[in-house]
């Protein structure tokens, strides 16, 4: 299990997201511009599919302590004074996320309770929106595990 967690999750689901979004955008751009018609469900997956890679590319730059950050105060702290900034950078993404994955659950509730269906393909919403509870807590965990790496090697 240990092993799974390790691997590069995000990029490979990412990455097949991002294929299947271009493929489906350049389907339609042909058929729209080669016929009369036009696919109206391309727009919908393509936009809740774009959701999913930024919650995915959010996870794996934590993951990699690649997020961005402004550092030209933070790098002229001293330590001790760098440490409880990093501590405290942590607790407010994890607070964030934790609403974030929340508030998320939350919606994916009501969705599910209320029976909400989408516009173009009349599937469930909630089958869309599940992600973000999902990644959300995918973030808190690569977060996690970025901060415990980085304390256990002093390079915060």
């Amino acid at each position: 299990m240990l092993r799974f967690l390790d691997t590069r999750l995000e990029e490979l689901l990412g990455a097949l997201l991002l294929a299947v979004m271009v493929t489906i955008a350049f389907v339609n751009v042909v058929v729209r511009y080669c016929t009369p018609f036009s696919f109206a469900w391309t727009e919908e997956l393509t936009i809740n599919f774009f959701v999913w890679i930024v919650l995915l590319g959010s996870a794996r730059s934590f993951r990699d302590g690649s997020h961005l950050g402004m550092s030209i105060l933070y790098d002229a702290l001293p330590k001790p004074l760098r440490f409880c900034c990093y501590l405290f950078s942590i607790a407010l993404c994890l607070v964030f996320f934790g609403a974030l994955a929340w508030t998320g659950w939350l919606e994916v509730r009501d969705e599910y309770e209320l029976e909400v269906i989408s516009e173009a393909l009349a599937i469930p919403v909630w089958w869309y929106t599940i992600a973000t509870p999902l990644f959300s807590v995918l973030i808190i965990f690569r977060m996690l595990q970025r901060a415990c790496a980085d304390l256990r090697s002093g390079s915060y």
